[in-house]
Order: structure tokens, then sequence, then C-alpha cells
């Protein structure tokens, strides 16, 4: 999920595989679409359980997840998933609308 807390804030959510996480702690996520990947470290978010990033709206990880086609998510500790991305350049220009820096990208 991408929300905008000032900045575009991507909140990532385990699922099943993050049903017992510790408060405060991170973990290095790698995010790849085609022949771009594009890893980050996220912070656990306790009150909700996700872990979350704030990125600028020239993210390299926003240029990615604006893509055609699935992302696969992959952690040493958290295993793998994947997810297709069809609509995500329109969410993800919405969001940085409402964040005030829109910037041009590939529309789905």
């Amino acid at each position: 999920m991408l929300t905008c807390f000032g900045k575009p804030t991507l909140s990532y959510d385990l699922g099943a595989s993050g049903a017992q996480l510790e408060p405060g702690i991170s973990a290095s996520f790698t995010f790849k679409a085609g022949d771009k990947a594009v890893t980050k470290k996220l912070e656990l978010e306790a009150m909700y359980n996700y872990f979350t990033v704030q990125m600028n709206s020239t993210d390299p990880l926003l240029a990615l997840l604006r893509g055609k086609g699935e992302v696969t998510v992959t952690s040493n500790k958290y295993g793998e998933t994947s997810f297709p991305l069809a609509g995500s350049s329109a969410a993800i220009g919405k969001v940085l609308v409402a964040c005030g820096k829109a910037s041009s990208g590939n529309a789905d």
C-alpha cells in the first residue's frame, strides 16, 4: 500500500508470515520487476504490523512499481511473494499528486 504522510510511504504487509513480529525491527526487502531490482530497508510499524519506508517522488522503487507485469518481493528472513502491478501507475500518480510532487510516468 502506498500513501502520503508528507512523503510517499510504502507499507508492506507480510500477511500470515509476519504474525509474531517484534516491535522496533527492520528488514531488507528486494523488489524485482522485469530486469530491474531495488533493495530497501523497511522499518516495522508496530501499531499496524506493517513494514514501512518513506521515499521521495523520484525514488527508483516508485519507478519500478509503476511498471507493468508482476513484482516479486523477497527477504532472507520472510521469504518471497509476488503480486501484479496492474493499475499501479495510476494509483502511484494519485499518491504523488496528494503529496504535491507529481511526476510523469507510463500509464497502465
